[in-house]
């Protein structure tokens, strides 16, 4: 049964629910054909506490039935008020998962999904490929269709997005060795089947991101397995391979980098010298960096491929920019060529391990302007907006990508200090062991055993028989280490040689010394690791991409007046290269890049850019293609006014206009443009015209000559003089 409150909004004032003179509530539906006012009376404005004059009318309605005891308790009629706007509810059972779900989601998707952790520079997907193959590491090839069933285990987000970032890994190379076809980065093509193709983690990622010792563990996902928060990378991995990645209200570009380059800038700044890094690609090409800005928000990288000129008609891209494959770059040189931005014979592409894309020219083509059009109207030219961003303390931070490698250096530091620092103790607890082991065997501690009969018995003759030689251990004996003395095999006291005992406590000693001084010299010893790593894996691995400054080329210098431009008066079309030329009447030569400019019989022009085919105004009088550097050309325009029937003369130039802007020349809207001259200097305007008005009008003298040397060039929104009153039939220049 509904509640007093479901219903107080429909009962007139004055009236309680429960009396027998109260009407019925009405019904929600309105009838058709009625309007609002015909359903019931206006409620007045000032309310319940509104004076008596004001007081509705009540309306005969039916008895309401009386309802029942639990909903008697009725407040006064001075209770019942109007109806307020709904309100949001804070005690709401779902109110704080409504008011929290967007902040959780976008937070997972940074945190979880898109952007690199600093301590590893990998995003989670990444991280836990990785983990999975040193899991699964025995040194050769496994399925990548198996790695990415096992990472699913960490990864709860589908095999697709964990099969991407597999073989991306592995075309780049650094961490994940590549077995079968995984594609093509130069030409886009895919990689095969994750069941066709195989994986291993290389030596270098062996080598720079794996200590289980060093690593901090959480539970996955669903509690069963453990998975490094973190991988112990030493060394800036999201410099050297790049990221990319699209979270909720940010993204992260960060643009790969030489692997030498990196390892020199790490040692000049553990050295306390100044460094400087740049974006190396995978691709070549050629890039300006003078607005890196050092890889932060807001900065600018060009890139252009390399072309070279074989021949004078014939020219190759032996490197791209990047960003772009072969296909999209002949995808967008095949655009320009049908926009008629290019004159192109033929295009090849010849691509296998390199880069090769062969452009065969056409007939019409300028082969000194050519490289120039490639740049401008195709990719291979490209802008790169980079965007450094990584997760520090579980939170998103913008930074350049020279305090990234600091950070990433430090790291690389106090990590190698930390495995210094647990050999140490591993050293110590073996060498502890070792000479506990040579007390134990040359002062037959172990006959003193003989005659115990209980295990604590056992225990204690031990201890007993070590008490004269604590003095030559470095600390106390455990309990742990008697129970291990016990475990010592009869075989291996009897073939017990104690210069062999000695030379390897004597080659603990010496690695126990070196270990120390590498900890008392930890930045020299961290200079010499990144040293090695630069020998061992930096041969061969030279910079790809060439760094110069490039100047913005203007497409106006570079295009070519290659298009036909035709006009359709009557139906008001202008056209490129049309075909069926009968409706059509040729203009002049013209670029892709051009304007034209239309006048139409009322007296009004209209700005428009060249196209296959685009509608300016019906009965066109005169159309010409506007100069890039602007219409600089003088007119002479007579047009019959239509609101005071006068015609008028005025010279003027049209200044700067706005494409499909329609322009009224005349002094009203619907006058009618009777002569139109444009000339490209002042010297040339017509200094008169021959005015002949029409044969209906009052004017005795229907022909006469009508000077305009007097007239002024002015904007093409003056009025202008009166030339006469009467309609004019045609005029023609003096």
């Amino acid at each position: 049964m509904r509640s007093v409150d479901d219903w107080r909004v429909f009962v007139p004032f004055g009236l309680q629910i429960g009396d027998s003179a109260a009407p019925p509530l009405p019904s929600l539906a309105m009838p058709k054909g009625k309007k609002p006012s015909e359903d019931q009376p206006e409620l007045p404005l000032s309310g319940p506490g509104g004076s008596a004059d004001s007081a509705p009318t009540p309306v005969p309605y039916p008895p309401v039935p009386v309802l029942a005891e639990a909903d008697a308790a009725v407040p006064p009629p001075a209770e019942i008020a109007l109806p307020v706007a709904p309100q949001n509810n804070d005690n709401a059972p779902l109110a704080h998962s409504y008011r929290n779900w967007f902040l959780d989601y976008a937070s997972y998707v940074i945190l979880d999904r898109a952007v690199p952790h600093l301590d590893d520079g990998l995003k989670p997907v990444q991280r836990r490929i990785l983990h999975t193959l040193w899991e699964k590491d025995d040194g050769r090839f496994h399925k990548v269709a198996n790695i990415v069933g096992a990472t699913m285990a960490y990864h709860p987000h589908g095999d697709a997005s964990i099969g991407a970032a597999l073989v991306g890994m592995g075309q780049r190379g650094w961490l994940i060795e590549p077995q079968g076809n995984y594609g093509n980065t130069l030409t886009g093509d895919d990689a095969a089947a994750p069941r066709y193709i195989e994986c291993r983690l290389t030596v270098f990622a062996r080598e720079v991101l794996f200590n289980p010792k060093t690593t901090n563990w959480q539970k996955s996902y669903d509690g069963r397995n453990q998975e490094p928060v973190a991988l112990p990378a030493k060394f800036p991995i999201t410099l050297l391979e790049g990221c990319e990645g699209i979270a909720v209200g940010l993204t992260t570009k960060i643009l790969p980098h030489n692997f030498n380059d990196l390892c020199r800038a790490a040692i000049n700044h553990l050295q306390g010298k100044t460094f400087r890094i740049r974006p190396d690609f995978p691709s070549g090409g050629i890039a300006d960096f003078s607005a890196y800005h050092d890889g932060e928000r807001g900065a600018k990288v060009k890139v252009r491929a390399k072309v070279e000129q074989r021949s004078r008609t014939q020219f190759a891209i032996t490197e791209l920019p990047f960003g772009a494959t072969t296909e999209s770059l002949k995808a967008s040189i095949e655009g320009a060529i049908a926009k008629g931005k290019l004159k192109v014979k033929r295009i090849e592409d010849m691509t296998s391990e390199t880069v090769e894309i062969l452009i065969e020219l056409g007939a019409a083509a300028e082969p000194d302007k050519f490289i120039d059009q490639l740049y401008v109207f195709t990719d291979c030219e490209l802008t790169l907006s980079p965007a450094a961003c990584v997760i520090i303390d579980d939170k998103p931070s913008f930074m350049g990508v020279s305090e990234i490698l600091r950070r990433s250096v430090d790291r690389a530091r106090a990590l190698i200090g930390r495995e210094l620092e647990i050999r140490l103790g591993e050293l110590d607890d073996q060498w502890h062991a070792d000479s506990l082991e040579r007390i134990f065997i040359e002062e037959r501690v172990y006959r003193r055993i003989e005659g115990a009969k209980t295990w604590e018995a056992v225990l204690a003759e031990i201890r007993e028989g070590l008490k004269p030689h604590v003095k030559k251990l470095r600390r106390e004996v455990t309990d742990d280490d008697v129970a291990r003395l016990t475990e010592i095999r009869i075989k291996r006291i009897s073939a017990y040689n104690r210069f062999k005992a000695d030379e390897a406590i004597l080659a603990l000693e010496k690695e126990m010394k070196q270990v120390k001084h590498d900890l008392a010299h930890l930045t020299d010893t961290t200079i010499a690791w990144f040293e090695r790593l630069q020998e061992k894996f930096g041969k061969g691995v030279k910079r790809r991409t060439t760094s110069d400054e490039i100047e913005q080329i203007s497409a106006a210098s570079v295009v070519t007046a290659n298009q036909k431009l035709y006009v359709q008066r009557a139906e008001g079309f202008i056209a490129l290269n049309v075909r069926n030329k009968d409706d059509f009447e040729f203009v002049q030569d013209c670029t892709p890049l051009d304007d034209v400019v239309g006048f139409m019989p009322d007296a009004t022009c209209k700005l428009v850019k060249v196209s296959d085919k685009v509608f300016i105004g019906k009965d066109l009088v005169h159309v010409h293609v506007v100069p890039k550097e602007g219409d600089n050309r003088f007119y002479t325009l007579i047009y019959q006014d239509k609101e005071s029937g006068k015609a008028f003369a005025k010279r003027f130039q049209l200044g700067g206009m706005t494409r499909e802007k329609i322009y009224n020349l005349a002094a009203s809207e619907g006058s009618k443009l009777v002569f139109l001259d444009e000339t490209k200097n002042p010297e040339s305007m017509p200094k008169a015209v021959t005015i002949y008005l029409s044969g209906r009008c009052s004017a005795r003298v229907k022909e006469f000559v009508f000077d305009l040397s007097e007239l002024t060039v002015g904007a093409r929104g003056n009025k202008g003089v009166t030339v006469t009153q009467y309609p004019i039939r045609d005029v023609k220049r003096a």
